[in-house]
């Protein structure tokens, strides 16, 4: 009897947990994740979309949704956009609240299902330069060959997606040779290019029988809202003044340190959300250290200024204004000019004011009490009498030759007892006479005997 009750017993406890098991799936909820694309597909966009569908994964998303109203932009990182989407487990779905052009249009094709907004438009994905004109024919080639296969993958007819780039393609009944394909609303229902005509993507939940969910806006975090500032153009200038700035206020007071910390956190803040968005290259990063180390020698090594240092220069600025525009190496062909305008005024002006700064700031920094603490103010003249003249005879007038050369610093040979030297900034070959002008300090002051 006890046997049976057990029995019984245990399998209540079952049936129990099956249900609240079974109740528990029930109650689970639908995630489904927003992001918006709703301006030019660039580096900024193909970041955020890359971190969007990582943001999908982490919360296990069941559906996402793309909110998409662009012109395009550029086809590199709507490519990339286009292989994530691929590569994403979960289905994806595109909401063309007004318009999908060009590389709009290339990311739609590559989602799992497209609605669109009444009044809205897909197509004229032909591939234009900045100014309007057609890209080269490798460029449309490429984005004829990218839209078929992704028509085809998506079971779309794939010649009507290549007429959406190649003007060229007439197809009975839908486009006459000389026109680029843009679909409305209904003409896409009608040729396979959109699954229904919706007004929000709450009715594209409910069309396809999702419910019970729970919506999640794709939004930046505070990080990469605060890279996303250090993108604009102005501040990026206000950067490579602090850059600039710090490294020539080190080099005239070495030893203080704030300066070349300031200029070390500009460099950081410049160079890191530029490549985390994917403008500033590797070999950018590289030419412009290599800038730096040229100008470095000039100063320090290369006597006079000549090729190393204007190579510098020009390598220097050249890297700056490279990092913050989208060029493919050194092919600008989807480069605007008003973006290469406002790169280059932007670095100029970061430059001139760093100067600017040096010689109207500078000489206030040294009246300031802050500027008293980290660096030696206190003079010691001659009255006080302190004097930097160890030397018991005057040298003045004394004649020999050049030890080693002197750029401007070197060594001189005098009455066969050798000295420091250096000059007012002349060079001096070895062997060549030389005369001492004066003789205070630790070293000669000498020029050449003519």
């Amino acid at each position: 009897m006890n046997s049976n009750k057990f029995k019984y017993l245990f399998l209540s406890l079952i049936i129990i947990l099956t249900s609240l098991s079974t109740f528990a799936q029930n109650e689970k909820k639908n995630k489904v994740m927003v992001l918006d694309i709703r301006s030019e597909i660039d580096p900024r966009m193909n970041r955020y979309v890359d971190l969007a569908l990582k943001h999908a994964e982490e919360i296990e998303a069941d559906y996402v949704i793309i909110d998409m109203d662009t012109y395009g932009g550029a086809v590199t990182d709507a490519k990339d956009i286009v292989e994530r989407i691929l590569d994403f487990e979960k289905p994806i779905w595109v909401f063309i609240n007004k318009d999908a052009a060009s590389a709009g249009a290339l990311i739609s094709i590559a989602t799992d299902s497209i609605y669109m907004a009444p009044g809205a438009n897909i197509g004229a994905a032909t591939v234009v330069t900045p100014d309007g004109t057609a890209a080269p024919d490798k460029y449309q080639s490429y984005m004829r060959s990218t839209m078929r296969s992704l028509a085809e993958e998506k079971g779309r007819d794939p010649k009507i997606a290549e007429a959406m780039v190649d003007e060229s393609i007439e197809i009975e009944g839908v486009t006459k040779a000389g026109q680029v394909i843009t679909f409305s609303t209904a003409e896409a229902i009608e040729h396979g290019f959109c699954e229904a005509k919706v007004n929000s993507i709450e009715e594209i939940l409910e069309r396809n029988g999702v419910e019970d969910y729970e919506m999640v806006k794709y939004e930046l975090s505070g990080t990469e809202r605060v890279i996303a500032f250090f993108l604009n153009p102005f501040i990026s200038g206000i950067l490579i003044l602090v850059i600039v700035g710090g490294i020539w206020f080190e080099l005239q007071t070495p030893g203080v340190g704030f300066p070349i910390a300031a200029a070390t956190v500009a460099l950081i803040l410049y160079l890191v959300p530029y490549y985390l968005n994917g403008l500033a290259a590797n070999w950018e990063i590289i030419a412009f250290f290599v800038g730096i180390v040229l100008i470095a020698l000039e100063i320090l090594v290369i006597p006079g200024f000549g090729v190393a240092g204007i190579s510098g220069i020009i390598i220097t600025v050249g890297s700056l204004v490279l990092v913050m525009l989208n060029n493919d190496t050194f092919d600008f062909s989807f480069v605007g000019f008003n973006e290469l305008l406002i790169a280059v005024a932007a670095t100029l002006a970061g430059m001139l004011g760093s100067i600017a700064v040096l010689f109207i700031g500078g000489v206030r920094l040294t009246d300031t009490k802050i500027f008293s603490r980290v660096a030696l103010t206190d003079t010691m003249g001659r009255d006080q009498g302190y004097t930097s003249n160890f030397k018991t005879v005057s040298m003045v007038g004394k004649k020999g030759i050049a030890y080693t050369v002197l750029r401007p610093s070197g060594k001189v040979l005098i009455d066969d007892e050798i000295y420091d030297a250096y000059t007012r900034g002349d060079y001096i070959e070895r062997d060549q006479r030389i005369i001492v002008t004066s003789d205070e300090g630790t070293s000669l002051k000498v020029k050449l005997d003519q």
